[in-house]
């Protein structure tokens, strides 16, 4: 099968859209562009002017929001509940704190230390996140971030947005996650990031999220951070896991599962086949590398992608 493909940078995160004829490429990449600047001006932490940040500074009173965000945040609590907090919507203000302010290529890599992070909202504290059809109201004190489903859930919308407009296959790819367009087998890598080597390949039918520990890092004070937080303790998580791939029916489900594993460390395993799920976690370096699969995950291989 012949593979034509576009790649950016949006999100502060490589997309990738792939066709099977060339004619739809530029059909693919505009219906992925255009969710991704839908969902971005609701639902960035980021933009001043999105809905996200009109909620995050008046916690505690309904906010009217564009519906949008408002099936976002349904996303993102649904998430939580599936995971019992692990994956968790009201990690904004710790994120904050910690030094993530803004997108990435604007955060200082290295900085002064900051001061101590404040106590980290409930682990069941998404359950009190309200909404109506337009309008949404988190708890006092606490402040959105949808980063741990947003981008899952464009990519899905995307996918279902090319399904509309293609009869032949494709693949939507934004950051970690990645979904077939229908039931062709796609050659796709495993990355750390975008400018690494594949750690694996795998044919892919359906979709896979990874996410990890090693990208989006900066330093405080001469501490290193990561993006992804234990809402147990509202500081990055233990760095037992730096990559964690998940195949699942949808982005949201890969990610949200995905995402969990590495707040888990080395309960996430189990986690993970108790549910039934296929994964790849990767930890370590050098001698000390390790590679856990779950649920029949297929032996890495790394031949050329097609």
């Amino acid at each position: 099968m012949s593979v034509y493909s576009a790649r950016w940078r949006e999100w502060s995160c490589e997309v990738v859209v792939q066709t099977a004829h060339a004619a739809d490429l530029p059909v693919a990449r505009g219906l992925v562009e255009q969710v991704l600047a839908d969902v971005g001006a609701v639902a960035s932490r980021f933009r001043s002017d999105s809905d996200l940040a009109r909620v995050n500074a008046a916690p505690g009173r309904w906010v009217s929001v564009d519906p949008l965000l408002v099936a976002a945040v349904g996303v993102a609590v649904q998430a939580a509940h599936d995971t019992d907090g692990l994956v968790h919507p009201l990690l904004g203000r710790p994120l904050v704190e910690l030094g993530y302010d803004r997108t990435l290529g604007l955060l200082e890599t290295a900085g002064p230390a900051l001061a101590p992070v404040s106590a980290p909202p409930a682990l069941d504290a998404w359950r009190a996140v309200e909404w109506s059809e337009d309008a949404v109201r988190i708890p006092a004190g606490t402040a959105l971030d949808l980063g741990a489903t947003a981008k899952a859930w464009a990519t899905d919308l995307a996918v279902a947005a090319c399904r509309e407009h293609l009869d032949h296959p494709a693949l939507v790819g934004i950051g970690g996650d990645l979904r077939t367009v229908d039931d062709t087998a796609w050659r796709v890598g495993i990355r750390e990031d975008a400018d690494t080597e594949p750690l694996a390949v795998i044919d892919l039918v359906g979709a896979l999220a990874t996410s990890g520990t090693r990208v989006r890092r900066w330093r405080r004070g001469g501490v290193e951070r990561h993006h992804l937080l234990d809402p147990r303790t509202g500081l990055p998580a233990t760095d037992v896991w730096h990559t964690v791939s998940v195949a699942a029916p949808t982005c949201v489900a890969a990610n949200t599962a995905s995402t969990a594993a590495v707040v888990l460390g080395s309960a996430a395993p189990a986690w993970l086949a108790a549910r039934g799920l296929v994964a790849r976690l990767a930890g370590g370096s050098g001698e000390g590398r390790v590679v856990h699969t779950v649920g029949g995950w297929p032996a890495d291989t790394l031949e050329e992608i097609a």
